[in-house]
Protein backbone atom coordinates (compact mmCIF):
# COMPACT_ATOMS: atom_id res chain seq x y z
CA UNK A 1 0.00 0.00 0.00
CA UNK A 2 1.36 3.78 -0.92
CA UNK A 3 2.23 5.93 1.83
CA UNK A 4 -0.75 8.11 1.84
CA UNK A 5 -3.04 5.02 1.73
CA UNK A 6 -6.06 4.52 -0.62
CA UNK A 7 -8.80 6.43 1.74
CA UNK A 8 -6.57 9.47 1.98
CA UNK A 9 -6.60 9.08 -2.34
CA UNK A 10 -10.12 8.57 -2.32
CA UNK A 11 -10.47 11.77 -0.51
CA UNK A 12 -8.07 13.60 -2.30
CA UNK A 13 -10.00 12.47 -5.88
CA UNK A 14 -13.55 13.67 -4.22
CA UNK A 15 -12.30 17.25 -3.11
CA UNK A 16 -10.44 17.84 -6.61
CA UNK A 17 -7.10 18.09 -5.21
CA UNK A 18 -5.45 15.39 -6.59
CA UNK A 19 -4.75 16.65 -10.44
CA UNK A 20 -4.00 20.50 -8.66
CA UNK A 21 -1.22 18.46 -6.97
CA UNK A 22 0.38 17.17 -10.37
CA UNK A 23 0.13 20.51 -11.65
CA UNK A 24 1.86 22.19 -8.90
CA UNK A 25 4.81 19.19 -8.84
CA UNK A 26 4.88 19.79 -12.23
CA UNK A 27 5.61 23.56 -12.32
CA UNK A 28 8.26 22.89 -9.35
CA UNK A 29 10.15 19.80 -11.40
CA UNK A 30 10.02 22.41 -14.33
CA UNK A 31 11.94 24.61 -11.62
CA UNK A 32 14.71 21.78 -10.95
CA UNK A 33 15.22 19.62 -14.03
CA UNK A 34 17.79 17.11 -12.24
CA UNK A 35 14.82 15.50 -10.60
CA UNK A 36 12.80 15.44 -13.99
CA UNK A 37 13.45 11.24 -13.59
CA UNK A 38 11.85 10.72 -10.18
CA UNK A 39 8.10 9.88 -9.51
CA UNK A 40 5.87 12.70 -8.93
CA UNK A 41 5.80 11.62 -5.24
CA UNK A 42 9.30 11.61 -4.43
CA UNK A 43 10.03 14.09 -6.88
CA UNK A 44 7.73 16.40 -4.55
CA UNK A 45 9.70 14.83 -1.57
CA UNK A 46 13.25 15.95 -2.68
CA UNK A 47 11.77 19.29 -3.66
CA UNK A 48 10.24 20.26 -0.39
CA UNK A 49 13.51 18.41 1.75
CA UNK A 50 16.06 20.88 -0.52
CA UNK A 51 14.08 24.10 -0.12
CA UNK A 52 13.27 23.26 3.53
CA UNK A 53 17.09 23.01 4.54
CA UNK A 54 17.60 26.10 2.38
CA UNK A 55 14.51 27.88 4.28
CA UNK A 56 16.30 26.81 7.83
CA UNK A 57 19.89 27.68 6.77
CA UNK A 58 18.75 31.17 5.99
CA UNK A 59 16.54 31.91 9.26
CA UNK A 60 19.85 30.52 11.03
CA UNK A 61 21.74 33.50 9.30
CA UNK A 62 19.17 35.78 10.35
CA UNK A 63 19.46 34.33 13.98
CA UNK A 64 22.49 34.83 14.27
CA UNK A 65 22.29 38.97 13.08
CA UNK A 66 20.66 39.80 16.28
CA UNK A 67 17.09 40.49 17.49
CA UNK A 68 17.00 43.77 15.29
CA UNK A 69 17.52 41.70 12.09
CA UNK A 70 14.88 38.76 12.99
CA UNK A 71 12.24 42.03 13.95
CA UNK A 72 12.96 42.88 10.24
CA UNK A 73 12.29 40.19 8.76
CA UNK A 74 8.21 39.04 10.73
CA UNK A 75 7.78 42.73 9.00
CA UNK A 76 9.01 42.20 5.87
CA UNK A 77 7.10 38.86 5.93
CA UNK A 78 3.97 40.81 7.15
CA UNK A 79 4.08 42.41 3.89
CA UNK A 80 4.18 39.28 1.86
CA UNK A 81 1.64 37.94 3.70
CA UNK A 82 -0.40 40.57 3.01
CA UNK A 83 0.53 40.67 -0.62
CA UNK A 84 -0.42 37.20 -1.05
CA UNK A 85 -3.96 37.65 0.72
CA UNK A 86 -4.59 41.04 -0.82
CA UNK A 87 -3.57 39.56 -4.72
CA UNK A 88 -7.06 36.93 -4.19
CA UNK A 89 -9.46 39.47 -3.12
CA UNK A 90 -8.07 41.84 -5.93
CA UNK A 91 -8.21 38.74 -8.07
CA UNK A 92 -11.73 38.02 -7.47
CA UNK A 93 -12.66 42.04 -7.73
CA UNK A 94 -10.07 43.06 -10.66
CA UNK A 95 -13.61 43.75 -12.88
CA UNK A 96 -14.93 46.39 -10.90
CA UNK A 97 -11.50 48.81 -11.24
CA UNK A 98 -11.73 49.68 -7.67
CA UNK A 99 -10.24 53.63 -7.48
CA UNK A 100 -7.55 53.39 -5.83
CA UNK A 101 -7.70 49.98 -4.31
CA UNK A 102 -3.96 48.79 -4.15
CA UNK A 103 -2.98 52.42 -3.29
CA UNK A 104 -5.03 52.14 -0.26
CA UNK A 105 -4.55 49.04 0.45
CA UNK A 106 -0.74 49.12 0.42
CA UNK A 107 -0.75 52.76 2.78
CA UNK A 108 -2.97 51.21 4.87
CA UNK A 109 -0.08 47.95 5.18
CA UNK A 110 2.93 50.02 5.52
CA UNK A 111 1.49 52.88 8.11
CA UNK A 112 -0.01 49.52 9.77
CA UNK A 113 3.96 48.06 9.62
CA UNK A 114 5.99 51.01 10.82
CA UNK A 115 3.70 51.28 13.79
CA UNK A 116 4.13 47.38 14.24
CA UNK A 117 8.18 47.88 14.19
CA UNK A 118 8.31 51.38 15.80
CA UNK A 119 6.40 50.96 18.81
CA UNK A 120 7.93 47.49 20.15
CA UNK A 121 11.63 48.77 18.74
CA UNK A 122 11.44 52.62 20.74
CA UNK A 123 10.42 50.76 23.92
CA UNK A 124 13.01 48.27 24.30
CA UNK A 125 15.30 51.18 23.11
CA UNK A 126 14.03 54.10 24.91
CA UNK A 127 17.63 55.35 25.64
CA UNK A 128 17.38 56.32 21.32
CA UNK A 129 14.01 58.47 22.11
CA UNK A 130 17.07 60.73 24.47
CA UNK A 131 18.71 61.18 20.78
CA UNK A 132 18.41 64.50 18.80
CA UNK A 133 17.62 64.94 15.33
CA UNK A 134 14.82 63.22 13.39
CA UNK A 135 15.39 59.61 14.89
CA UNK A 136 14.72 61.01 18.41
CA UNK A 137 11.34 62.45 16.82
CA UNK A 138 9.94 59.99 15.34
CA UNK A 139 10.09 57.71 18.32
CA UNK A 140 8.65 60.29 20.67
CA UNK A 141 5.89 60.77 18.19
CA UNK A 142 5.83 57.44 16.24
CA UNK A 143 2.24 56.56 17.52
CA UNK A 144 0.40 59.88 16.98
CA UNK A 145 2.40 60.18 13.08
CA UNK A 146 1.19 56.70 12.72
CA UNK A 147 -2.57 57.61 13.26
CA UNK A 148 -2.66 60.83 11.37
CA UNK A 149 -1.56 58.73 8.27
CA UNK A 150 -4.24 56.00 9.05
CA UNK A 151 -7.03 58.58 9.42
CA UNK A 152 -5.49 60.32 5.91
CA UNK A 153 -5.86 56.87 4.49
CA UNK A 154 -9.31 56.45 5.98
CA UNK A 155 -10.78 59.90 4.77
CA UNK A 156 -9.06 58.89 1.08
CA UNK A 157 -11.15 55.67 1.18
CA UNK A 158 -14.10 57.66 1.70
CA UNK A 159 -13.45 60.36 -0.73
CA UNK A 160 -13.12 58.03 -3.56
CA UNK A 161 -16.54 55.98 -2.52
CA UNK A 162 -18.96 55.58 -5.95
CA UNK A 163 -22.40 54.58 -5.71
CA UNK A 164 -22.41 51.48 -7.86
CA UNK A 165 -19.24 50.26 -6.36
CA UNK A 166 -20.57 50.65 -2.11
CA UNK A 167 -20.70 47.17 -1.28
CA UNK A 168 -17.19 45.96 -3.03
CA UNK A 169 -15.25 49.00 -1.85
CA UNK A 170 -16.29 48.22 1.78
CA UNK A 171 -15.94 44.80 1.30
CA UNK A 172 -12.60 45.26 0.64
CA UNK A 173 -11.70 47.40 3.17
CA UNK A 174 -12.80 45.13 5.78
CA UNK A 175 -10.61 42.74 3.88
CA UNK A 176 -7.87 45.19 4.08
CA UNK A 177 -8.33 45.26 7.52
CA UNK A 178 -9.30 41.61 8.72
CA UNK A 179 -6.29 40.73 6.99
CA UNK A 180 -3.84 42.83 8.66
CA UNK A 181 -5.61 42.35 12.43
CA UNK A 182 -4.93 38.35 11.82
CA UNK A 183 -1.12 38.80 10.47
CA UNK A 184 -0.52 42.15 12.46
CA UNK A 185 -1.04 41.40 15.92
CA UNK A 186 1.09 37.75 15.36
CA UNK A 187 3.91 39.85 14.09
CA UNK A 188 3.49 42.78 16.80
CA UNK A 189 3.98 39.99 19.31
CA UNK A 190 6.53 38.00 17.66
CA UNK A 191 8.60 41.03 17.38
CA UNK A 192 8.09 41.52 21.43
CA UNK A 193 8.79 37.75 22.19
CA UNK A 194 12.02 38.72 19.87
CA UNK A 195 13.57 41.76 22.37
CA UNK A 196 12.65 39.78 25.50
CA UNK A 197 15.07 37.02 24.19
CA UNK A 198 15.71 35.38 21.03
CA UNK A 199 14.46 32.28 22.56
CA UNK A 200 10.88 33.30 22.61
CA UNK A 201 11.28 33.77 18.70
CA UNK A 202 12.99 30.54 17.74
CA UNK A 203 11.96 28.51 19.78
CA UNK A 204 7.83 28.20 19.33
CA UNK A 205 8.67 29.07 15.48
CA UNK A 206 10.87 25.98 15.63
CA UNK A 207 8.26 23.93 17.21
CA UNK A 208 5.94 24.13 14.30
CA UNK A 209 8.00 23.65 11.56
CA UNK A 210 9.58 20.53 13.39
CA UNK A 211 5.41 19.43 13.91
CA UNK A 212 5.29 20.15 9.92
CA UNK A 213 7.97 18.42 9.12
CA UNK A 214 6.98 15.46 11.32
CA UNK A 215 4.10 15.08 10.37
CA UNK A 216 4.79 15.02 6.64
CA UNK A 217 7.50 12.56 7.21
CA UNK A 218 5.15 10.20 9.34
CA UNK A 219 2.16 10.70 6.58
CA UNK A 220 4.55 10.01 3.58
CA UNK A 221 5.65 6.83 4.88
CA UNK A 222 2.78 5.53 7.37
CA UNK A 223 -0.28 7.82 6.02
CA UNK A 224 -3.45 5.73 5.60
CA UNK A 225 -6.53 7.34 7.49
CA UNK A 226 -7.56 10.78 6.57
CA UNK A 227 -7.24 13.14 9.42
CA UNK A 228 -9.37 16.27 8.22
CA UNK A 229 -11.60 17.24 4.90
CA UNK A 230 -10.30 20.59 4.94
CA UNK A 231 -6.28 19.12 4.31
CA UNK A 232 -6.91 15.84 2.41
CA UNK A 233 -3.34 15.24 2.67
CA UNK A 234 -3.30 15.79 6.33
CA UNK A 235 -3.09 11.95 8.38
CA UNK A 236 -3.68 10.75 11.44
CA UNK A 237 -0.55 8.30 11.61
CA UNK A 238 1.36 11.81 10.73
CA UNK A 239 -0.88 14.23 13.14
CA UNK A 240 -0.07 11.32 16.10
CA UNK A 241 3.51 10.65 15.36
CA UNK A 242 4.33 14.49 15.05
CA UNK A 243 2.97 15.30 18.55
CA UNK A 244 5.79 12.65 20.28
CA UNK A 245 8.26 14.21 17.66
CA UNK A 246 7.57 17.53 18.66
CA UNK A 247 7.59 17.24 22.49
CA UNK A 248 11.03 15.33 22.35
CA UNK A 249 12.27 18.37 19.97
CA UNK A 250 11.34 21.16 22.17
CA UNK A 251 12.82 19.42 24.90
CA UNK A 252 15.91 19.08 23.52
CA UNK A 253 16.29 22.42 21.97
CA UNK A 254 15.03 24.51 25.29
CA UNK A 255 18.09 22.93 26.73
CA UNK A 256 20.91 24.04 23.97
CA UNK A 257 19.49 27.34 23.49
CA UNK A 258 19.43 27.31 27.90
CA UNK A 259 22.86 27.50 28.04
CA UNK A 260 24.08 30.22 26.07
CA UNK A 261 23.33 33.50 26.86
CA UNK A 262 22.69 35.09 23.60
CA UNK A 263 19.38 33.43 23.43
CA UNK A 264 18.23 34.34 27.04
CA UNK A 265 19.11 37.61 27.61
CA UNK A 266 17.46 40.73 27.08
CA UNK A 267 17.85 42.34 23.50
CA UNK A 268 20.20 39.44 22.59
CA UNK A 269 22.40 40.35 25.18
CA UNK A 270 25.27 38.11 25.55
CA UNK A 271 26.04 39.98 29.31
CA UNK A 272 23.32 40.24 31.49
CA UNK A 273 21.64 38.60 35.23
CA UNK A 274 19.58 35.49 34.05
CA UNK A 275 16.15 34.97 34.26
CA UNK A 276 15.25 32.35 37.06
CA UNK A 277 13.80 30.04 34.40
CA UNK A 278 17.35 29.87 32.39
CA UNK A 279 19.39 29.12 36.03
CA UNK A 280 19.95 25.45 36.55
CA UNK A 281 17.52 23.81 39.41
CA UNK A 282 17.55 20.70 41.57
CA UNK A 283 14.53 18.55 40.55
CA UNK A 284 14.03 15.09 42.45
CA UNK A 285 11.93 12.11 41.72
CA UNK A 286 12.31 9.38 44.43
CA UNK A 287 15.38 9.21 45.40
CA UNK A 288 16.87 10.75 42.28
CA UNK A 289 17.72 14.17 41.48
CA UNK A 290 18.74 15.93 38.32
CA UNK A 291 19.51 19.42 37.01
CA UNK A 292 17.64 21.40 34.66
CA UNK A 293 16.66 24.58 33.34
CA UNK A 294 12.75 25.29 33.92
CA UNK A 295 12.63 26.55 30.45
CA UNK A 296 12.90 23.16 29.48
CA UNK A 297 9.77 22.00 31.49
CA UNK A 298 7.89 25.14 29.55
CA UNK A 299 9.02 24.19 26.36
CA UNK A 300 6.24 21.50 26.78
CA UNK A 301 3.46 23.12 27.24
CA UNK A 302 4.35 25.15 23.65
CA UNK A 303 5.32 21.91 22.28
CA UNK A 304 1.61 20.46 23.41
CA UNK A 305 0.17 23.70 21.98
CA UNK A 306 2.32 23.57 18.44
CA UNK A 307 1.40 20.19 17.83
CA UNK A 308 -2.38 19.94 19.02
CA UNK A 309 -3.91 23.62 18.38
CA UNK A 310 -1.66 25.80 15.89
CA UNK A 311 -2.62 23.20 12.94
CA UNK A 312 -5.76 24.55 13.17
CA UNK A 313 -4.23 27.81 11.83
CA UNK A 314 -3.19 25.63 8.78
CA UNK A 315 -6.72 24.11 8.94
CA UNK A 316 -8.22 27.81 8.86
CA UNK A 317 -6.31 28.62 6.25
CA UNK A 318 -6.75 25.41 3.79
CA UNK A 319 -10.45 26.51 4.14
CA UNK A 320 -10.08 29.87 3.13
CA UNK A 321 -8.06 28.64 -0.24
CA UNK A 322 -11.36 26.36 -0.98
CA UNK A 323 -13.35 29.10 -0.09
CA UNK A 324 -11.83 31.27 -2.99
CA UNK A 325 -10.82 27.71 -5.12
CA UNK A 326 -7.24 28.62 -4.83
CA UNK A 327 -4.61 25.74 -4.07
CA UNK A 328 -1.51 27.72 -2.72
CA UNK A 329 -1.27 31.40 -1.96
CA UNK A 330 1.12 31.92 -4.17
CA UNK A 331 4.08 30.34 -5.52
CA UNK A 332 6.91 31.64 -4.95
CA UNK A 333 8.28 28.29 -2.78
CA UNK A 334 8.48 25.51 -5.39
CA UNK A 335 6.48 22.56 -3.15
CA UNK A 336 5.39 24.65 -0.58
CA UNK A 337 3.51 27.42 -2.43
CA UNK A 338 3.65 30.47 -0.86
CA UNK A 339 4.79 32.67 2.45
CA UNK A 340 1.15 32.15 4.12
CA UNK A 341 1.15 28.44 3.52
CA UNK A 342 4.22 27.94 5.14
CA UNK A 343 3.14 30.36 8.22
CA UNK A 344 -0.32 29.74 8.45
CA UNK A 345 0.26 27.83 11.92
CA UNK A 346 2.78 30.47 12.96
CA UNK A 347 -0.19 32.37 14.01
CA UNK A 348 -1.96 31.07 17.11
CA UNK A 349 1.80 29.96 17.89
CA UNK A 350 2.83 33.55 18.14
CA UNK A 351 0.31 34.86 19.90
CA UNK A 352 0.12 31.79 22.55
CA UNK A 353 3.73 31.82 22.97
CA UNK A 354 3.82 35.46 23.96
CA UNK A 355 0.88 34.91 26.01
CA UNK A 356 2.28 32.52 27.82
CA UNK A 357 5.59 34.20 28.72
CA UNK A 358 4.12 37.13 30.39
CA UNK A 359 1.61 34.85 31.74
CA UNK A 360 4.38 32.54 33.53
CA UNK A 361 7.83 33.03 32.62
CA UNK A 362 8.23 37.00 32.48
CA UNK A 363 10.20 38.04 35.35
CA UNK A 364 11.55 41.74 36.23
CA UNK A 365 14.43 42.56 34.15
CA UNK A 366 16.74 45.99 35.66
CA UNK A 367 18.64 46.60 32.54
CA UNK A 368 15.36 47.10 31.18
CA UNK A 369 14.01 49.55 33.79
CA UNK A 370 17.89 51.45 34.02
CA UNK A 371 17.39 51.74 30.25
CA UNK A 372 13.95 53.25 30.84
CA UNK A 373 14.96 55.44 33.95
CA UNK A 374 17.65 56.94 31.59
CA UNK A 375 15.61 57.87 28.45
CA UNK A 376 14.11 60.32 31.23
CA UNK A 377 14.86 63.72 31.06
CA UNK A 378 17.27 64.34 33.89
CA UNK A 379 15.28 66.13 36.52
CA UNK A 380 12.76 63.33 36.69
CA UNK A 381 15.73 60.83 37.00
CA UNK A 382 16.75 62.59 39.60
CA UNK A 383 13.27 62.99 41.43
CA UNK A 384 12.75 58.99 40.73
CA UNK A 385 16.81 59.22 42.59
CA UNK A 386 15.54 60.75 45.64
CA UNK A 387 12.15 58.47 46.11
CA UNK A 388 14.17 55.76 46.01
CA UNK A 389 16.58 56.80 48.39
CA UNK A 390 13.84 57.37 50.72
CA UNK A 391 12.04 54.45 50.27
CA UNK A 392 15.32 52.42 51.10
CA UNK A 393 16.36 54.49 53.95
CA UNK A 394 12.14 53.58 55.27
CA UNK A 395 13.11 50.03 54.55
CA UNK A 396 16.16 49.93 56.11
Amino acid sequence: MSGEGEAVKRVRQMTGEDGKDKESEAKSSDRMPLLGGLDQRWRNWWIRGILSIVMISLFAVVIYLGPIALSLLVVGLLLKCFQEIIAIGYSKYREHNLPLYRVLNWFIAIVASIFIYCDNFFYYYPELKGTTGLFSFFGQYHRIICLSLYVAGFVLFVLTLQKDLYNTQFSMFTWTHITLFLFGCPAYLSIQNTFESIFWLIVPVSLVVCNDIMAYLFGFFLGRTPLIKLSPKKTWEGFIGAVFATMLFGLVLSHMLAKYDYFVCFKGGTDCERPAIFVLQEYNVGTFFFYLYPAVLHSLALSVFASLLAPFGGFFASGFKRAFKVKDFADVIPGHGGIVDRFDCQLLMAVFANVYYFTFCRSPDPDKLVAILLSLPLDQQREIFTHLQQALANTS
